[in-house]
């Protein structure tokens, strides 16, 4: 073993390559929370025309992450070094393009076309740095409790950065927030240069045909298929309240000020804080069935939400802290359940071009979520700071009720192509 491959499972090592995912996960909410009622209220843009251009950049941003995943293991088949240059011009353009997204140079006339551009720039820099970090990540190779720390301290600093994201600008404003996110990012950057590296000419690179072989690879294996297709409902079951929780708050809840911050990051942390206990349920029920159980639970916690009114502050607390305990299951279980899978085909030299048909439902998920509730909001006769009950009620009914629809679907899908089939589910624990 190579003495960087051995710095891996120092703590030295892991501070270093998992500083990045702080700045990754603070980038990610702004991105997908706060951008549409940012420009919804400061430029008063409408929520069709808000959400048709939402799922237009996103919808283009996703398609580009299968050759982006493509475009790394071609890459770190080379050197990782090429990989972290390709990685730092990235880091500059999220910088940029970051800092002019909440910083609009226009009045309200061009903000659709302000947003629409900066946040497509965005979107994209944010790919190519978060596809090239998680293939990094996993071309470190080891066995399993050396994968998993790798994992975990991705995660563990990912978690840290939302739960500031969700924080910061709510009490200190989206200035501060962008300072920190320039900083961390750069910090994060600069950490991986001494991180840990894969080897160049590894086994796993060398026996892949990188030049040649499909990007479509992934599509000919059935299991990935099969849990393509819970993913994605489950995604969108998940991304449908995080696009509309600001409007939720606002104006059902009708909290202001801090109080959103502490919401959110209610939330986070209890998503946080539920995973160890995630991972004791999955020693006894296996993958599969413990992940049925979070979506049972984000079930019946939004069905309860759809009972919330003006000023039930503490039962939207309860609300976020079950919910966020769900999260936990949705960020711990599903993308263990995809390592299994591509360690089971032989096809770990593509792991890059696998995250990146991961990261494309994901963002398409959000791009759903964008596309198909706002415009449903608009129809319905909510905008932003309506306290009409009819208004409210078709915000509640989308925030709370169409996820469900969504997590359900999810949960029937994982119980016919996993839970019912034993083999399917034997291979997939």
């Amino acid at each position: 073993m190579s003495a960087a491959l051995a710095a891996r499972d120092t703590l030295g090592g892991g501070l270093r390559y998992g500083l990045l995912g702080l700045p990754l996960a603070f980038c990610a909410l702004p991105l997908y929370v706060l951008v549409p009622n940012f420009y919804a209220t400061q430029f008063g843009i409408p929520l069709a025309a808000l959400g048709a251009v939402l799922l237009a950049t996103r919808v283009f941003d996703a398609l580009l992450d299968p050759w982006i995943g493509r475009w790394c293991d071609r890459l770190l088949a080379s050197g990782s070094q090429r990989l972290w240059q390709c990685m730092a011009v990235a880091a500059l353009a999220l910088a940029g393009s970051f800092c002019a997204l909440f910083q609009p140079a226009t009045g309200s006339g061009g903000a659709l076309w302000w947003l629409a551009i900066t946040l497509l720039l965005t979107s994209v820099a944010f790919s190519v740095l978060t596809v090239a970090y998680q293939s990094w990540g996993s071309a470190l190779g080891g066995d399993a409790l050396q994968r998993s720390r790798v994992v975990a301290w991705r995660e563990g600093f990912g978690l840290v950065g939302v739960l500031l994201a969700a924080v910061v600008p709510a009490i200190w404003g989206v200035g501060a927030m962008t300072a920190l996110m320039l900083i961390a990012l750069a910090l994060g950057v600069w950490a991986l240069r001494a991180a840990p590296r894969p080897p160049v000419g590894a086994p796993q690179h060398r026996a892949a045909p990188l030049p040649d072989a499909s990007a479509w690879a992934p599509w000919h294996n059935a299991p990935f298929v099969r849990l393509f297709i819970v993913f994605a409902l489950n995604g969108i079951a998940a991304a449908v309240p995080a696009t509309l929780v600001l409007f939720f708050i606002q104006d059902r809840v009708q909290a202001t000020g801090p109080a959103q911050g502490y919401f959110l990051g209610l939330y986070f942390l209890c998503g946080a804080l539920s995973m160890p206990l995630w991972l004791r349920v999955v020693q006894r029920l296996g993958l599969v069935r413990t992940w049925f159980i979070g979506m049972a639970l984000s079930v019946v916690t939004f069905l309860g939400c759809s009972g919330i009114g003006a000023g039930d502050v503490w039962l939207y607390a309860l609300v976020c802290a079950l919910s966020g305990a769900a999260l936990g299951s949705d960020l711990a279980l599903p993308s263990a359940l995809l390592t299994g899978i591509v360690q089971r085909s032989g096809s770990t030299p593509l792991q890059g071009l696998y995250f990146g048909w991961w990261n494309l439902v994901s963002k398409l998920n959000l791009s759903l979520a964008a596309g198909i509730a706002l415009p449903l909001l608009n129809l319905l006769g909510y905008a932003p700071g309506a306290r009409e009950p009819q208004a409210l009620q078709a915000l509640t009914w989308v925030y709370c009720v169409v996820p469900c629809v969504f997590k359900l679907m999810a949960a029937a899908a994982l119980y016919f192509h996993f839970i019912a089939k034993p083999g399917v589910h034997h291979h997939a624990t």
